[in-house]
């Protein structure tokens, strides 16, 4: 399962380097996407961690909040 999550954070990491910059910086959320994405997956399973990651994407748009989440509470 650790291969997997390493999996994922090299995805998304690489997602940060070769895409995020082209979009811009337009995230509403404290930290990222991409980060929270990176802290719950070294903190809880692989199904919670893309789970709650998702819940937040869709949280991520136009008409959404925007919020501020400290390390301590992922």
């Amino acid at each position: 399962m650790k291969i997997i999550k390493n999996f994922f954070i090299k995805i998304v990491k690489l997602y940060q380097i070769g895409i995020s910059p082209w979009i811009g910086n337009n995230c509403r959320y404290i930290p990222t996407c991409s980060n929270y994405m990176i802290f719950s997956l070294k903190k809880w399973n692989l199904f919670k961690a893309i789970f709650i990651s998702i819940i937040r994407i869709i949280k991520c748009n136009p008409w959404g909040p925007s919020d501020f989440y400290p390390k301590k509470s992922i």
